[in-house]
C-alpha cells in the first residue's frame, strides 16, 4: 500500500501517485519469478481524506485506514492484471494530464455500482 500526501499534505499527491503507479507497472514487466514467469500485478487508486498514524505499543507501525483506503483496495482487487484502475474522483483530478480509458460501471463489494477508469499513461 502507498499513501500520497501523508504525513505531509501535498496539492499534487494524486498526480505523483499516478506517475508512480505507471512506473511500477513498467518495472514489473522486467521482473521474472523463479519459474521464469512474468510478474503480474494490479493497482488501484482512490483519493479522499483518510486517517494515518503510528499504532502499536511494543512494535510500531505507520498505518492508513478509512473508507478511502478500503475503496483503493477494492479498485485493486477488481482491476485486471497489468492495469491501474482508478475511481471517478481520481479521474476528475488527473484527466488533463493522463490518458485514461473508461472501464464503465462495475459492482464493487461494499460500495455498489461505481464508474471506474483505467489509467493508461501520462499525456505528452
Amino acid at each position: 500500500m502507498v499513501g500520497g500526501g501523508v504525513p505531509i499534505p501535498s496539492d499534487d499527491h494524486t498526480r505523483k501517485i499516478c506517475h508512480m503507479a505507471i512506473k511500477r507497472l513498467e518495472v514489473a514487466k522486467d521482473i521474472l519469478t523463479p519459474f521464469e514467469e512474468q510478474v503480474s500485478m494490479r493497482i488501484g487508486i482512490n483519493t479522499r481524506p483518510l486517517i494515518a498514524g503510528v499504532i502499536g505499543v511494543k512494535k510500531f507501525i505507520y498505518y492508513l485506514w478509512g473508507d478511502t483506503v478500503n475503496t483503493a483496495s477494492r479498485m485493486e482487487s477488481h482491476a485486471e492484471a497489468g492495469k491501474i484502475q482508478i475511481t471517478s474522483e481520481v479521474y476528475e483530478l488527473i484527466k488533463n494530464e493522463f490518458e485514461c480509458q473508461l472501464r464503465g460501471l462495475i459492482n464493487v463489494k461494499g460500495k455498489g455500482s461505481m464508474t471506474t477508469y483505467f489509467l493508461m499513461e501520462a499525456k505528452e
